[in-house]
């Protein structure tokens, strides 16, 4: 039996064993997956258990702490400066599948990364979502908080040394304009505060798509709003899905449908209604 985890401090109630198990049954595999919860303070010494494991995902905080410890990072792990999955055996190898999970899941819902694109928080996954617009060849204005304004700043000025763009960076209360897609790369609206919204409903309903990256709840009042309005929307269980599928991919050389993803979100739909 192949072995695989996470590793993350702390994890919590992980989604991640559900849809990897769900993808081995897909593609026939004798895989386990199982959580390794290590304390930043603690990730040295216990680093080489991981190891010894045929491939893993990190999450916060070592996606970036971990690097250090590879042998070598493929193109988007060394751009975003993040890891969340490697590939063990001779070399390690680091890997940042969340972007192709996000591409594929806009991509799913029919959702162009073209156009100006509002991207709400500068930190996180929301630094993803940045480089993927530049690097799509959108218009981007990152919108945030009055505190987040220097952080966004940081972003922009990132984004300017390694791509040569120009981002603007905007108070979220200053926004005002249409956009072909919106992106919520913050926490706004997420269990348990889901009567939040990072953008007021006449904003988002000026836009021609959003993505969220919350998926619990599945419907957030962003989300709402933009069905309401009969947009092109896509919550972030679907990025979650995919970003685990390609980390798969990279791991045992495998392929998976959008069919296939589509049963893996509904399995996971349902463990979120537990």
């Amino acid at each position: 039996m192949k072995s695989f985890g996470l590793t993350g401090y702390p994890l919590g109630h992980s989604l991640s064993p559900v849809i990897h198990r769900e993808l081995f049954k897909i593609c026939k595999m004798d895989g386990e997956y199982n959580l390794f919860e290590i304390s930043p303070e603690n990730l040295k010494s216990e680093f080489s258990k991981l190891t010894e494991l045929c491939g893993f995902n990190v999450t916060i905080p070592h996606k970036i702490d971990v690097i250090p410890f590879l042998d070598e990072l493929d193109e988007r792990a060394a751009l975003f400066g993040a890891v969340n999955t490697v590939k063990t055996g001779e070399k390690l190898k680091g890997y940042n599948t969340d972007c192709h999970g996000f591409l594929r899941a806009i991509k799913m819902a029919d959702i162009d990364l073209t156009g100006n694109v509002l991207l709400c928080g500068s930190g996180g996954v929301a630094r993803m979502f940045a480089f993927e617009a530049v690097l799509a060849g959108c218009d981007l204005t990152i919108a945030v908080r009055d505190d987040d304004i220097p952080a966004a700043n940081i972003l922009a000025n990132e984004i300017k040394e390694k791509l040569n763009k120009e981002a603007k960076v905007l108070n979220l209360k200053d926004v005002s304009e249409s956009y072909n897609l919106i992106i919520n790369g913050t926490p706004v609206g997420m269990h348990p505060h889901t009567d939040a919204c990072v953008l007021p409903k006449e904003i988002i309903q000026k836009s021609n798509a959003v993505f969220d990256a919350i998926y619990n709840p599945e419907e957030t009042l962003f989300i709402k709003y933009a069905k309401e309005a009969g947009l092109k929307y896509s919550n972030g269980l679907s990025m979650l899905v995919w970003q685990a599928a390609i980390a798969e991919e990279i791991w045992n050389d495998v392929k998976f449908s959008e069919s296939d993803i589509q049963k893996v979100i509904e399995t996971t739909k349902k463990e979120l209604e537990k």
